[in-house]
């Protein structure tokens, strides 16, 4: 079994959990795919691209040799894996916890963040992950925190604590415990600061890959009960 595809079904794992009574995640699995195959339809095109300009890249001792699309099968999972786990983190700490986040303080929070990446992003227009992902995540953190100031407050909870399995398992990809990265990054397109084995920049496509199928299944779901 290749050392990718595994992290994935670690990753998975929280799919055991999803009968919870409390939670009932299960009960969102309809609208979590629905919100998992739009993030796919925007993310693995550009994951596609990103691969053929050799912006990133993946080591084959670490895959099964499985591809489509130029992209290992293990990479497509990863699709579904992050997204899956995450929003059911979303759903545990809206059931057992109270949010310890100001709203006032999410909301600047939100705000800042979204005019700091977007200079970022316009500066670097020369560095082609840095500026694609910091300008698109400024755009999107905008929006969805000027509309949805409550939802933003409650994912910035969730991605606070999604750090941490986050940190771990992409330390593991980008090489924290191998011999060679899983994922490689070509430096020429980012701006080379890491944090342990992580671009800089993976923070803020992580909060991209993870807001747009939280958003999609709390509305969905939130729909419904209306």
């Amino acid at each position: 079994m290749s050392l990718y595809l595994l992290l994935n079904i670690i990753t998975f794992g929280t799919v055991f959990l999803s009968f919870d009574k409390k939670v009932a995640f299960y009960k969102h699995f309809k609208n979590l795919f629905v919100g998992i195959i739009i993030n796919m339809v925007l993310f693995i095109p550009w994951d596609i691209w990103f691969t053929n300009k050799g912006v990133w890249g993946f080591t084959p001792q670490y895959l099964s040799g499985i591809y489509v699309s130029n992209l290992p099968i293990e990479e497509w999972l990863f699709f579904l894996t992050v997204p899956f786990s995450c929003v059911f983190i979303y759903y545990v700490l809206k059931a057992y916890f109270k949010n310890p986040i100001n709203s006032n303080f999410s909301s600047k929070f939100w705000t800042i963040l979204s005019f700091l990446v977007l200079t970022i992003g316009l500066i670097n227009f020369d560095l082609l992950y840095t500026f694609t992902t910091f300008f698109t995540a400024s755009l999107v953190i905008y929006f969805l925190n000027r509309y949805q100031p409550n939802f933003m407050n409650d994912f910035l909870f969730s991605y606070v604590v999604c750090l941490i399995p986050f940190i771990v398992i992409n330390g593991i990809l980008t090489g924290a415990i191998t011999e060679k990265p899983i994922v490689w990054y070509n430096n020429i397109e980012n701006f080379g600061i890491r944090f342990i084995t992580i671009p800089i920049e993976d923070f803020i496509y992580n909060i991209l890959l993870l807001l747009i199928p939280t958003f999609i299944t709390v509305n969905l779901s939130n729909k419904i009960k209306q």
